[in-house]
């Protein structure tokens, strides 16, 4: 039963989702065709009947309701519809970038994952002291520096002084690769300063939810327990302390799933990396409503889908959860 309201909460919060995704472009300013029907534009379509066929083309002559029918429907066929500005599915579109955004999102959202558990749990057992505060002052620095200051500074001192790693991209264009050891190698070096950055960007808000709960299941009465049978210090440590402290980050980690998305939408755009987020950009700029429709709806089912696997597995470690 507690699966199906799970499973139920998540469609209707899918659904109010896809409903905010179709009519949020629609009241931006501006049109997909502006710069076809507007006299002044370069691209000024001269012919009416070309002017009125493209909107018919496109669906933006029918009624709003109408248009929001055949964007559910198109969604349940599978079909997001095709990009105004490209003129290529939108579903294709996708397909080429989002594989390199979820590269991206998931290396940072482990480096940082795993950093913030190392450093929150070193922090909280030495509570008080230099390396506390120095663990705390450095996160906090780094995490609140802007995005686009920090990945500045990378490309700067990595990319252009010392010249360890490529500026931009997510390969070299134009490489043809020998071996798929090869390929890896040159993804990997593009991927390391856009990964870093948002790693960076993202490790303080983990950092203080790690040391917080360490901090709090140090004080339980299981812990004085297990100092009096005289274990040794790591294994109260990360066996104990940490093992404890894991549940709520577990529960917070899809919150962090999506501002890990989030950040990578503005981070592919410093690093001219081929993701989403510099698709969603410059969709954002040309008013091309399918694509930004479709790209906010992939990137809104992975955040759900991950809302939906942390309950799962924070249930699943948590036997309190499961009990009630």
């Amino acid at each position: 039963m507690r699966a199906r309201r799970r499973a139920l909460s998540y469609l209707v919060t899918l659904w109010v989702v896809v409903t905010v995704n179709f009519f949020l472009p629609r009241l931006m300013p501006g049109d997909p065709l502006a710069a076809l029907l507007d006299p002044q534009s370069s691209d000024y379509v001269f012919d009416p009947e070309v002017r009125a066929a493209l909107a018919a083309y496109y669906g933006l002559d029918r009624p709003l309701l109408e248009q929001y029918g055949r964007y559910l429907w198109g969604i349940i066929t599978g079909d997001l519809g095709r990009s105004i500005r490209l003129n290529l599915p939108v579903a294709q579109l996708i397909a080429g970038r989002l594989p390199w955004t979820l590269l991206l999102t998931g290396t940072a959202l482990l480096l940082s994952s795993a950093v913030a558990l190392a450093m929150g749990a070193e922090s909280a057992w030495r509570r008080g002291s230099w390396t506390d505060r120095l663990l705390a002052t450095g996160s906090l620095i780094v995490s609140n520096a802007p995005v686009y200051f920090v990945g500045t500074a990378l490309i700067i001192l990595f990319g252009a002084k010392l010249r360890w790693l490529p500026l931009a991209g997510g390969r070299t264009p134009f490489a043809r690769y020998d071996s798929l050891l090869a390929a890896v190698l040159d993804i990997g070096r593009h991927l390391i300063l856009p990964a870093l950055t948002l790693t960076l960007s993202t490790l303080g808000a983990k950092f203080l939810l790690v040391r917080n709960s360490m901090v709090s299941v140090l004080g339980e009465d299981f812990m004085l327990v297990a100092r009096a049978k005289g274990l040794p210090e790591g294994r109260l440590k990360w066996g104990h302390a940490l093992r404890n402290a894991l549940l709520p980050f577990v529960a917070h980690l899809a919150a962090h799933a999506g501002m890990t998305v989030t950040g990578a939408l503005f981070i592919e755009t410093l690093f001219n990396y081929p993701g989403m987020g510099r698709l969603i950009f410059e969709s954002v700029g040309a008013r091309d409503y399918p694509v930004i429709q479709g790209v906010f709806l992939v990137v809104s089912a992975v955040v759900l889908t991950a809302n939906l696997l942390a309950d799962l597995l924070n249930a699943r470690l948590d036997p309190r959860v499961r009990e009630a």
